[in-house]
């Protein structure tokens, strides 16, 4: 049984006021923010049974509010980069906001992660809602956008629904940042990771897929099998994890799939992801350099925390060889993802 609670957590100028939901079950603690649909915490219980915060946020509104890093958030319409912030559809060239060198990223200046959701209380868990009006951040057409955070004992399911009045890219995801040793700790090479992915998406040095469908065979990022990510990120080139593992093939029907387990042998935390999404970004917090002060006077650096951002594949509004990322009139985008926190 899963208790459901809110308050008032502040109020932003401009958007209003600010709830903080609590989802309580007997293994795990929620916390989510109607700014921006953030995940702000999530306790679980280590092998000595004590609680700890194993995601990275804030202690206060005005933290999320300045927030570049898209702690915890929903991000959208389009999460990731679209190359040159351009694509074209149905024949109209549409121009985005570039807010990551010469890329659009995570939806555009004001994404959904800067938006004040609306929110509803469901079985176990709470809805929050959108509208994303026409011509937002670039993006045609109006969308109807929903998430729901649900948790059934161990196990936080997050389920994304989306509706356009016009043919629009759509890619919805959650940006958590996880160190299952408890948020704060310096950093994540003591734990163990493995991906579900038989293939990567190699990248250009603006994070943009090349096009290439590479296999994970032979290379630093097979991850089939568990490995230690301090030790795997020294055979890496450049800062470290940041790219998409293909869960299935562009034309796959619908399903979900188990896509990773990571594990931190110390605590005997282990988080285990699975989703409907054709892809997973992970993503080791490359671009943490100290400057951010998160919960409890934490400094947040380098490599200190991982994100396994489930979705479509990065720029496949500009790749046709890419799972179709178009939501047309009359469609429903919808995908699940299901992060469960459990022991060893």
């Amino acid at each position: 049984m899963t208790q459901v609670s809110h308050q008032q957590w502040g109020e932003v100028v401009g958007l209003g006021r600010v709830d903080l939901w609590v989802l309580q079950s007997c293994l795990v603690r929620v916390e989510v923010l109607t700014l921006g649909a953030i995940i702000r915490s999530v306790c679980s219980r280590g092998r000595d049974g004590r609680m700890e915060d194993v995601v990275l946020g804030y202690d206060d509104l005005e933290g999320y509010v300045s927030d570049q890093r898209y702690l915890g958030a929903a991000v959208g319409r389009v999460a990731n980069r679209i190359a040159l912030g351009r694509f074209v559809v149905e024949g109209r060239e549409h121009i985005l906001d570039v807010n990551n060198g010469p890329n659009a990223l995570h939806g555009g200046l004001r994404g959904f992660n800067k938006a004040l959701w609306l929110a509803a209380a469901v079985d176990g868990g709470i809805q929050l809602s959108l509208t994303s009006p026409d011509g937002d951040q670039g993006y045609p057409g109006e969308v109807q956008v929903s998430v729901s955070y649900t948790l059934q004992g161990e196990t936080l399911t997050t389920e994304y629904r989306a509706r356009s009045t016009k043919t629009t890219p759509i890619n919805l995801t959650n940006h958590s940042y996880f160190n299952l040793a408890g948020q704060g700790e310096a950093d994540i090479y003591d734990h163990q990771v493995s991906i579900t992915a038989q293939s990567f998406l190699p990248v250009d040095d603006t994070s943009i897929p090349t096009g290439e469908i590479r296999q994970v065979e032979g290379t630093p990022f097979d991850l089939r099998k568990p490995v230690l990510i301090g030790s795997r990120l020294k055979e890496l080139q450049g800062p470290g994890f940041d790219h998409n593992f293909c869960l299935s093939s562009p034309g796959d029907n619908w399903a979900e799939r188990h896509a990773a387990r990571v594990c931190h042998p110390a605590s005997g935390r282990v988080l285990e992801v699975s989703t409907s999404q054709p892809g997973v970004q992970f993503y080791t917090a490359n671009f943490l350099d100290g400057s951010i002060t998160g919960k409890g006077g934490a400094k947040y650096g380098k490599h200190s925390a991982f994100c396994l951002e489930t979705q479509n594949w990065p720029d496949a509004v500009n790749q046709a060889s890419f799972p179709d990322c178009l939501l047309r009139p009359g469609e429903e985008y919808r995908h699940v993802t299901r992060f469960t926190f459990t022991t060893v």
